[in-house]
């Protein structure tokens, strides 16, 4: 991520913590990273990984797309690319995101916010994707749609995959 994009997931991420009435360590402990990371990160520092940015918004009690909403350029770390396209303002909240999967990738995501639910549609290539333990292959055109408030996962084979995902988030989110 470039340093204009970190300088503002830094303040914004600053903005929703102290919205809440979290301290550095409240929310560094709930998300199990060290205090010492956020504060680089809220400073605009660091290289925080999908996985920290998604802990911290579902500690934040927001949607991912919430917390990465003011940056324009793509997240991405080994072999996957995520970008946010659209955030509703309904509820439920929908967040929708195109994604692009290296060949060879197997990306393990954490848990969703309680309720949440994932739906995919393939763009191109093939694309095992679900819940852990009930994963299903997709090819081009076809869509799934899963349970995310658990681990599930992303893995690809010989090709690129891209796809468009959308997160439905229920009425206990915050917007």
């Amino acid at each position: 991520m470039d340093k204009l994009s970190l300088g503002t997931l830094g303040q914004h991420l600053q903005t929703l913590r102290q919205a809440q009435g979290l301290s550095l360590s409240q929310l560094a402990a709930a998300a199990g990273i060290a205090k010492s990371n956020l504060s680089r990160l809220e400073q605009g520092n660091g290289n925080p990984t999908l996985d920290t940015i998604w802990r911290l918004a579902v500690q934040l009690k927001v949607p991912f797309g919430t917390l990465v909403a003011p940056i324009a350029v793509p997240l991405g770390e080994d072999g996957v690319e995520v970008r946010l396209l659209d955030q509703g303002k309904d509820h439920p909240q929908v967040d929708a995101y195109w994604m692009r999967c290296a060949p060879h990738t197997l990306r393990r995501a954490e848990p969703h916010t309680p309720g949440a639910r994932e739906t995919l549609t393939l763009i191109s290539g093939t694309l095992e994707t679900g819940p852990e333990g009930d994963t299903r292959t997709l090819s081009a055109g076809e869509s799934l749609t899963f349970a995310a408030d658990g681990p599930h996962l992303y893995r690809t084979g010989d090709s690129w995959a891209t796809l468009l995902l959308s997160v439905v988030y229920h009425e206990e989110q915050s917007s």
